[in-house]
């Protein structure tokens, strides 16, 4: 029996997981080698190089001139460029100058904002729709109107009644995470099984009892699920929109350094992002294990 056979699953998806990221910086490292520049062996096009100053005079044919850094930046440079930014991340000087924490800080308070106001809204009226289906039935309709529509077309709007770019962007968060959660508020609600219900009618269990003791408990799964898709799409929409607006945050970090055509910056913020939606998926999924039950 091999080595490997005798690893942990756990263990065996680390060293996966470690093989891909070897293979993915080799394959990044050998794209990014430099190139040799070499001389035109054809008279004409070597003269049109010497006459463009892209080669020296008297250059022979066929001759390596130099060798060339490739435009995209190296595993090495990236690795400059982020130890650069989290040396410091919290420096602030002026408008378009301030620290990658600082830019992140705006972002995740605002989408913080945004997904809270969504959850004071979208729970209690998600409790209403699964435990009516007058109402669930009467309201529906709307949902499934609204629903599809993309948050960022919310902004023109957004922008012109609240004219404020700041609480624009915290509406288009509210907007997007309000559905995934009132949807899967109103369908763990709608499934808490009957004799639950009948049993605490039998008892004469007050509402209120009854939706902190039954109801809310056995649908926090499914609650919590609908929390963690929202706050998914207000990640992603955060940036976006953020890139519309301007000022701060980290998606306009993203599209100032484009216009910088700093690429090393762009791909270093890129990741970053990446990694801050991975942890409050995790923080999520965290909360998730804790509200799970086996009935």
């Amino acid at each position: 029996m091999s080595l490997f056979s005798k690893l942990t699953t756990q263990t065996k998806a680390y060293l996966v997981t470690a093989l891909i990221v070897l293979a993915t910086l080799s394959i990044w490292q050998a794209a990014t080698l430099p190139k040799k520049v070499t001389a035109p062996t054809d008279p004409i096009a070597l003269e049109y190089e010497v006459l463009m100053g892209n080669i020296p005079e008297h250059t022979p044919a066929g001759a390596v001139v130099a060798s060339t850094e490739s435009e995209f930046p190296s595993p090495k440079r990236f690795a400059a460029t982020a130890i650069e930014h989290l040396s410091d991340p919290f420096y602030d000087k002026g408008l378009n100058d301030k620290g990658i924490g600082i830019q992140l800080g705006y972002s995740i308070g605002r989408v913080l904002l945004g997904f809270l106001l969504a959850a004071l809204v979208a729970i209690p009226l998600g409790y209403v729709l699964g435990m009516s289906k007058v109402l669930d039935k009467a309201i529906s309709p709307f949902v499934q109107l609204l629903k599809p529509i993309s948050p960022l077309a919310w902004m023109p709007i957004a922008l012109y009644t609240i004219k404020d770019s700041n609480l624009s962007s915290i509406f288009v968060i509210f907007i997007c995470s309000v559905w995934p959660m009132l949807t899967n508020t109103a369908f763990g609600v709608a499934s808490v099984r009957r004799e639950w219900l009948n049993v605490a009618k039998t008892l004469e269990v007050d509402p209120l009892t009854t939706a902190k003791k039954i109801v809310l408990p056995a649908a926090a799964p499914t609650i919590v699920t609908g929390m963690r898709i929202s706050m998914g799409i207000a990640w992603l929409v955060i940036v976006a929109a953020e890139m519309l607006v301007g000022g701060t945050g980290i998606g306009y970090f993203v599209w100032n350094q484009w216009n910088n055509l700093s690429i090393v910056n762009v791909i270093f913020a890129v990741l970053l992002i990446g990694v801050v939606g991975m942890v409050l998926d995790w923080l999520f999924a965290l909360l998730q294990k804790k509200v799970s039950y086996v009935e």
